[in-house]
């Protein structure tokens, strides 16, 4: 088995995009939305750079994440990236490129019950 801990932020930030995005589409659908439009525009309450710097920062201060898990959102976070934030400041650019690589450690490593405790989180900031 790989040593998951070993990739870089950016790769990390790759996965977890993704398993985030399946956990808040999944969200979505169980709550009875159904219509496409609705779906994205309500995806991203969760889902855009903005609002997971925003759930980033707010776990941040309340404590909420263990050291490693704040290592490795900081790995994600200083990754130098070749890409571009394309509607968003780079600072919130790369807090929620963090966050999507704490999602990713967790999920490769598979600490599933903590992705979702922390996805879970996330889902109850959002008052849609």
């Amino acid at each position: 088995m790989k040593d998951y801990r070993q990739l870089n932020g950016l790769a990390l930030a790759y996965v977890g995009d993704a398993i985030y995005e399946i956990y808040i589409r999944q969200h979505l659908v169980a709550i009875g939305q159904t219509r496409p439009n609705q779906l994205h525009r309500l995806a991203t309450h969760y889902v855009s750079a903005k609002a997971q710097a925003s759930f980033i920062e707010k776990m941040l201060e309340e404590s909420i994440l263990t050291t490693e898990e704040e290592d490795f959102y900081r790995r994600g976070r200083n990754s130098k990236s070749q890409t571009s934030a394309k509607n968003t400041d780079i600072k919130t650019y790369r807090m929620s490129t963090g966050f999507e690589s704490l999602m990713g450690y967790l999920h490769l490593t598979e600490q599933k019950e903590r992705l979702e405790e922390l996805i879970d989180w996330c889902i109850q900031q959002v008052d849609i």
